[in-house]
Protein backbone atom coordinates (compact mmCIF):
# COMPACT_ATOMS: atom_id res chain seq x y z
CA UNK A 1 0.00 0.00 0.00
CA UNK A 2 1.43 3.56 -0.51
CA UNK A 3 1.56 6.13 1.69
CA UNK A 4 -1.02 8.04 2.65
CA UNK A 5 -0.80 11.64 2.91
CA UNK A 6 -1.98 12.93 6.40
CA UNK A 7 -5.34 14.25 6.80
CA UNK A 8 -5.07 18.14 7.26
CA UNK A 9 -7.32 20.07 9.10
CA UNK A 10 -8.67 23.76 8.69
CA UNK A 11 -6.90 25.69 11.61
CA UNK A 12 -8.83 26.25 14.50
CA UNK A 13 -10.64 29.57 14.62
CA UNK A 14 -8.63 32.25 16.12
CA UNK A 15 -9.04 33.22 20.00
CA UNK A 16 -10.27 36.49 18.85
CA UNK A 17 -13.31 35.46 16.98
CA UNK A 18 -14.63 33.61 20.11
CA UNK A 19 -15.60 37.14 22.09
CA UNK A 20 -17.25 36.73 25.38
CA UNK A 21 -17.69 40.48 25.62
CA UNK A 22 -21.52 40.21 24.12
CA UNK A 23 -22.20 38.15 27.45
CA UNK A 24 -20.91 40.26 29.70
CA UNK A 25 -22.72 43.48 28.27
CA UNK A 26 -25.41 41.72 28.36
CA UNK A 27 -25.64 40.95 32.21
CA UNK A 28 -26.33 44.61 34.47
CA UNK A 29 -23.40 44.93 37.10
CA UNK A 30 -24.62 44.45 40.68
CA UNK A 31 -24.25 48.88 40.48
CA UNK A 32 -26.44 49.32 38.12
CA UNK A 33 -28.65 46.85 39.20
CA UNK A 34 -28.92 48.55 42.48
CA UNK A 35 -29.21 52.09 41.09
CA UNK A 36 -32.50 50.90 39.80
CA UNK A 37 -34.53 51.15 42.52
CA UNK A 38 -34.48 53.71 46.01
CA UNK A 39 -32.23 52.73 48.50
CA UNK A 40 -34.71 52.23 50.87
CA UNK A 41 -37.02 50.21 48.70
CA UNK A 42 -37.68 46.88 50.09
CA UNK A 43 -37.49 43.91 48.19
CA UNK A 44 -40.51 41.53 48.04
CA UNK A 45 -40.76 39.84 51.59
CA UNK A 46 -39.06 42.46 53.77
CA UNK A 47 -41.52 44.42 55.66
CA UNK A 48 -41.58 46.93 58.18
CA UNK A 49 -43.35 45.84 60.73
CA UNK A 50 -42.38 46.19 64.42
CA UNK A 51 -44.31 45.48 67.34
CA UNK A 52 -45.65 48.27 69.66
CA UNK A 53 -42.69 47.66 72.46
CA UNK A 54 -40.32 48.33 69.31
CA UNK A 55 -41.53 51.44 68.03
CA UNK A 56 -41.86 52.80 71.66
CA UNK A 57 -38.71 51.40 73.36
CA UNK A 58 -36.12 51.48 70.06
CA UNK A 59 -37.33 53.97 67.62
CA UNK A 60 -39.59 56.75 69.47
CA UNK A 61 -37.38 56.63 72.36
CA UNK A 62 -33.80 56.75 70.50
CA UNK A 63 -35.58 59.64 68.61
CA UNK A 64 -36.26 61.67 71.52
CA UNK A 65 -32.71 60.79 72.46
CA UNK A 66 -30.82 61.89 69.35
CA UNK A 67 -29.00 58.76 68.94
CA UNK A 68 -28.33 57.19 65.98
CA UNK A 69 -30.68 53.95 64.51
CA UNK A 70 -29.54 51.19 62.71
CA UNK A 71 -32.00 51.39 59.54
CA UNK A 72 -33.47 54.99 59.20
CA UNK A 73 -36.78 53.86 58.08
CA UNK A 74 -39.00 56.47 59.77
CA UNK A 75 -39.12 60.43 57.78
CA UNK A 76 -40.00 62.91 60.23
CA UNK A 77 -42.93 65.03 59.22
CA UNK A 78 -45.41 67.73 60.54
CA UNK A 79 -48.29 64.88 60.38
CA UNK A 80 -51.25 67.05 62.13
CA UNK A 81 -50.83 69.90 58.56
CA UNK A 82 -50.66 66.65 55.99
CA UNK A 83 -54.13 65.17 54.63
CA UNK A 84 -54.03 61.23 55.47
CA UNK A 85 -54.10 60.42 52.06
CA UNK A 86 -51.15 62.49 50.88
CA UNK A 87 -48.46 60.62 53.64
CA UNK A 88 -47.93 57.98 51.64
CA UNK A 89 -45.28 60.52 49.29
CA UNK A 90 -43.60 61.56 52.75
CA UNK A 91 -42.85 58.01 53.81
CA UNK A 92 -38.72 57.53 54.01
CA UNK A 93 -40.01 53.28 52.98
CA UNK A 94 -41.08 52.97 49.79
CA UNK A 95 -43.63 49.98 50.23
CA UNK A 96 -47.36 48.83 49.00
CA UNK A 97 -48.46 47.85 51.93
CA UNK A 98 -51.02 50.11 53.08
CA UNK A 99 -49.28 51.38 56.38
CA UNK A 100 -46.76 53.96 56.94
CA UNK A 101 -44.66 55.32 60.13
CA UNK A 102 -43.68 58.95 61.04
CA UNK A 103 -42.39 60.91 63.37
CA UNK A 104 -44.17 64.01 64.02
CA UNK A 105 -42.13 66.65 66.76
CA UNK A 106 -44.58 68.44 69.62
CA UNK A 107 -45.27 71.84 70.23
CA UNK A 108 -43.38 72.53 73.24
CA UNK A 109 -46.92 74.20 74.54
CA UNK A 110 -48.49 70.58 74.39
CA UNK A 111 -45.65 68.87 76.52
CA UNK A 112 -45.90 65.11 76.23
CA UNK A 113 -48.76 65.11 73.55
CA UNK A 114 -51.39 64.64 76.01
CA UNK A 115 -53.40 67.60 74.36
CA UNK A 116 -53.01 68.55 71.02
CA UNK A 117 -53.82 70.54 68.03
CA UNK A 118 -54.49 67.90 65.61
CA UNK A 119 -56.66 69.67 62.89
CA UNK A 120 -55.80 69.37 59.37
CA UNK A 121 -56.64 71.84 56.44
CA UNK A 122 -59.83 69.40 55.84
CA UNK A 123 -60.24 67.69 58.35
CA UNK A 124 -59.19 66.33 62.17
CA UNK A 125 -57.91 63.57 63.84
CA UNK A 126 -60.96 62.95 66.81
CA UNK A 127 -59.14 60.26 69.32
CA UNK A 128 -61.00 57.09 70.42
CA UNK A 129 -61.09 54.88 73.02
CA UNK A 130 -58.62 55.15 76.07
CA UNK A 131 -55.30 55.00 75.47
CA UNK A 132 -53.37 51.79 76.21
CA UNK A 133 -50.08 51.30 77.59
CA UNK A 134 -46.90 49.76 75.89
CA UNK A 135 -45.12 48.08 77.74
CA UNK A 136 -41.50 46.86 78.50
CA UNK A 137 -39.60 44.15 80.92
CA UNK A 138 -43.20 44.47 83.17
CA UNK A 139 -43.27 48.57 82.93
CA UNK A 140 -45.04 50.81 81.44
CA UNK A 141 -42.88 52.71 78.70
CA UNK A 142 -45.09 54.51 76.44
CA UNK A 143 -49.02 55.04 75.57
CA UNK A 144 -50.95 54.21 72.40
CA UNK A 145 -53.77 56.51 71.43
CA UNK A 146 -56.05 55.47 68.25
CA UNK A 147 -57.30 58.38 66.20
CA UNK A 148 -60.24 59.00 63.28
CA UNK A 149 -59.47 61.29 60.53
CA UNK A 150 -62.80 63.23 59.92
CA UNK A 151 -62.74 65.49 57.46
CA UNK A 152 -65.11 68.96 57.74
CA UNK A 153 -64.68 70.58 61.10
CA UNK A 154 -65.62 69.64 64.76
CA UNK A 155 -68.34 69.01 65.95
CA UNK A 156 -69.60 68.00 62.11
CA UNK A 157 -67.16 66.01 60.82
CA UNK A 158 -67.32 63.18 58.95
CA UNK A 159 -65.22 60.32 60.07
CA UNK A 160 -63.37 58.46 57.47
CA UNK A 161 -61.69 55.39 57.22
CA UNK A 162 -58.00 56.19 57.54
CA UNK A 163 -56.89 55.63 61.40
CA UNK A 164 -53.81 56.55 63.68
CA UNK A 165 -51.97 54.55 66.16
CA UNK A 166 -50.11 57.31 68.14
CA UNK A 167 -47.45 56.63 70.45
CA UNK A 168 -45.37 58.69 73.09
CA UNK A 169 -43.25 58.05 76.13
CA UNK A 170 -44.59 58.61 79.50
CA UNK A 171 -43.14 60.61 81.55
CA UNK A 172 -41.51 58.43 84.26
CA UNK A 173 -39.07 56.95 80.79
CA UNK A 174 -38.15 60.78 79.70
CA UNK A 175 -37.20 61.04 83.12
CA UNK A 176 -35.26 57.62 83.09
CA UNK A 177 -33.75 59.34 79.34
CA UNK A 178 -32.67 62.47 80.67
CA UNK A 179 -30.89 61.11 84.02
CA UNK A 180 -28.94 58.68 82.11
CA UNK A 181 -27.91 60.55 78.86
CA UNK A 182 -26.15 64.26 80.45
CA UNK A 183 -27.46 67.83 80.15
CA UNK A 184 -27.74 67.84 76.23
CA UNK A 185 -30.38 65.27 75.82
CA UNK A 186 -33.15 64.60 75.08
CA UNK A 187 -33.48 67.04 72.34
CA UNK A 188 -37.44 67.30 71.86
CA UNK A 189 -40.82 66.01 72.54
CA UNK A 190 -41.46 63.18 69.31
CA UNK A 191 -44.68 61.29 68.88
CA UNK A 192 -44.32 58.20 66.60
CA UNK A 193 -47.25 58.01 64.57
CA UNK A 194 -48.85 54.42 62.39
CA UNK A 195 -51.29 55.45 59.38
CA UNK A 196 -53.18 53.16 57.26
CA UNK A 197 -56.67 53.09 55.74
CA UNK A 198 -58.49 50.56 57.42
CA UNK A 199 -60.10 49.69 54.13
CA UNK A 200 -56.93 48.37 53.09
CA UNK A 201 -55.63 46.81 55.94
CA UNK A 202 -55.94 45.29 58.95
CA UNK A 203 -59.88 44.32 60.58
CA UNK A 204 -62.21 43.42 59.28
CA UNK A 205 -61.03 42.61 56.04
CA UNK A 206 -57.24 41.50 57.29
CA UNK A 207 -55.40 42.67 54.21
CA UNK A 208 -51.72 43.35 55.73
CA UNK A 209 -49.94 42.85 52.75
CA UNK A 210 -50.33 44.23 49.25
CA UNK A 211 -50.83 41.80 46.56
CA UNK A 212 -47.81 40.60 44.97
CA UNK A 213 -47.05 42.40 41.50
CA UNK A 214 -44.49 40.67 39.31
CA UNK A 215 -41.70 43.13 38.29
CA UNK A 216 -40.52 43.20 34.87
Amino acid sequence: MGHEEPLLLPPPPSATTINPSPLTVSVPSPSASASAAPPTSLAPGFRFHPTDEELVIYYLKRKVSGKPFRFDAIAEVDIYKSEPWDLFDKSRLKTRDQEWYFFSALDKKYGNGGRMNRATLQGYWKATGNDRPVKHDLRTVGLKKTLVFHSGRAPDGKRTKWVMHEYRLVEEELERERAGAGPSQPQEAFVLCRVFHKNNIGPPNGQRYAPFVEEE
